[in-house]
This record gives structure tokens, C-alpha cells and sequence, in this order.
């Protein structure tokens, strides 16, 4: 059975039919797994805005070979274009399950995705209020 508000209990089914514990090994071993599937969202998260920092950075200046109309980017490399949009996918696919875990409505189960979210965020993305990317410095934009 389904449950649709928030209970405490050792007994979780959690994304799958065969992912079930009826232990207190099992469920601790489930809400590790949550927790380090949710410190792994932040790091891929990191990983995905470096990359696209990296990629939007402003080229060098132009020199006489470069054409006037094409200027070149580093943005515009499609493999590199091709590596984000995967990036993105499969930290939008771990973010999807994360939540549909947290739907299992297992109190432990939401505090461990919540608890690895903010040590993921604590460990990696901390220091993002430290690089500022304006792509237009306009304030009205």
C-alpha cells in the first residue's frame, strides 16, 4: 500500500517493486544510498554550471586570420555543447528520482535527500556566490 502522508517506519518501497526493506539494515543501507545520490546531484550540479561557465567565457581577441562575421566560440563547439546537454540529463534524471524517492513519503527517506542536498551544496557549490557570470550586464535585461 501507498502511503499519502508522511509516516516513520522501516518498511519502505522505494522506486521499484524489489526495492523494498524490511530490515533496519536494509533501510539504513536505503537512506545512505539516498544520501549519496543527493551529494552526488549537488556535485554533477557544480560540475554542469563550471562546464557552462567555461564554455560561455568571452573568446580571445580576434586576430587578422579570424573572419569578421564568424567570430569563434568556445560555446559553439558541438562537443562540448553535446557534453552539457548529456550533463544535464543525467543530473535531471538523479533529480527526478531523488524526488520520486522522496515521494515514497518515508521521514527518513526525505530527511536523508534533504541532509545530502545541503552537505552537497555545503561541499561543492558553497563557493558559487564567489563567481558572478554576466552574460548581459545591462540592468534592465
Amino acid at each position: 500500500m501507498m502511503h499519502m502522508t508522511f509516516y516513520w517506519g522501516k518498511n519502505v518501497t522505494l522506486l521499484l517493486d524489489s526495492w523494498r526493506t524490511d530490515s533496519w539494515l536494509s533501510y539504513g543501507l536505503t537512506l545512505l544510498a539516498c544520501f549519496i545520490f543527493s551529494v552526488f546531484y549537488q556535485y554533477l550540479e557544480d560540475r554542469r554550471l563550471r562546464l557552462k561557465i567555461v564554455a560561455n567565457s568571452k573568446p580571445s581577441p580576434p586576430s587578422m586570420n579570424t573572419p569578421l562575421l564568424f567570430p569563434a566560440r568556445i560555446g559553439s563547439n558541438p562537443v562540448k555543447k553535446f557534453a552539457m546537454a548529456m550533463l544535464f540529463g543525467v543530473n535531471s534524471a538523479i533529480g527526478y528520482l531523488l524526488m520520486l524517492a522522496v515521494m515514497s513519503f518515508n521521514g527518513g527517506v526525505f530527511i536523508a535527500v534533504i541532509l545530502g542536498l545541503a552537505f552537497g551544496y555545503l561541499f561543492f557549490r558553497s563557493g558559487d556566490e564567489e563567481v558572478v557570470v554576466l552574460e548581459n550586464p545591462c540592468a534592465c535585461a
